[in-house]
């Protein structure tokens, strides 16, 4: 493995950090050439890179190659490594906090955010005005994400529900009972899927007291709209830069999986963190 001298980015995992992380990273495979790249530098590397928002192309000289470290992302975005690693992590995050393993209520909403010119499939959010693409997410009462979907912004968010809910398989998540949406989420197809695919799962719509205008923070489901806040602190979030929705959907797991590392090992400057669960 190589030993890196080069200055410190605030991303960086810090030795605390790597050491959880380290042992959910793949193997190389059995067989092949020996590994010689710094897998800590290949996070390293991801991490700044979705924090910035920079392009692939615009990484500094002192960080890993797009050529290395895109290959890594991407085979991990293809065999669902993102995904395996943020719920082994969550898992700890929960445990950690005096909870259960697995969730027994969680929330569901979307985002609506322009793309670029990078092409992809997109579609026009005619609600919000925008043309671009929808950020499905499912997280916990502690606003931990669960799952992420990303599709047309022209796709309603009843309609995406059933393939957001769908990503989450019953036997994992024994004890979850209870799902949270707002009043998008009213839909009868949905409430049949549910029946008919997870019958012991059941859906409350969280809707605003009569006569409130504006924005207003519903009960139990205002976590989902925090997970959203949490997110949009790492720039390559503020569009959908990525020409594939997949892409875009590991994008929102590595910023998950990178604030839940930092909730388990905080760096010695940082403020202890205290999670308010959905109430």
């Amino acid at each position: 493995m190589q030993t890196t001298t080069r200055k410190a980015y605030a991303t960086d995992l810090t030795d605390g950090q790597w050491a959880i992380l380290e042992p959910l990273i793949p193997q190389a495979k059995h067989g092949g050439r020996r590994r010689e790249v710094d897998m800590r530098e290949v996070i390293n590397t991801i991490l700044y890179l979705n924090r910035t928002g920079c392009q692939w192309d615009m990484l500094p000289h002192d960080l890993l190659a797009k050529s290395t470290v895109y290959d890594y992302f991407a085979a991990w975005r293809n065999d669902g490594t993102w995904q395996r690693v943020m719920d082994a992590l969550r898992t700890q995050v929960r445990i950690e906090a005096g909870r259960e393993a697995t969730p027994s209520a969680a929330s569901i909403d979307s985002q609506t955010v322009k793309t670029t010119e990078q092409g992809g499939e997109h579609g026009y959010d005619g609600g919000k005005k925008i043309n671009g693409r929808k950020r499905h997410i499912m997280v916990d009462t502690l606003g931990l994400l669960l799952t992420v979907v990303v599709t047309t912004a022209a796709l309603d968010d009843g309609a995406a529900a059933p393939q957001v809910v769908g990503n989450l398989d019953a036997k994992a998540y024994p004890r979850l009972k209870k799902i949270w949406g707002d009043n998008k989420y009213h839909n009868l197809d949905f409430r049949k899927w549910l029946a008919d695919h997870r019958p012991g799962w059941e859906l409350e719509v969280k809707t605003r007291e009569s006569g409130v205008k504006g924005f207003a923070v519903l009960p139990k489901r205002w976590v989902v709209e925090r997970t959203n806040a949490w997110h949009g602190r790492y720039r390559r979030h503020s569009r959908d830069y990525e020409r594939r929705t997949d892409s875009s959907e590991s994008m929102i797991r590595i910023s998950a999986l990178h604030l839940m590392l930092r909730r388990l090992a905080p760096s010695k400057n940082a403020p202890s963190f205290r999670y308010r669960p959905a109430a």
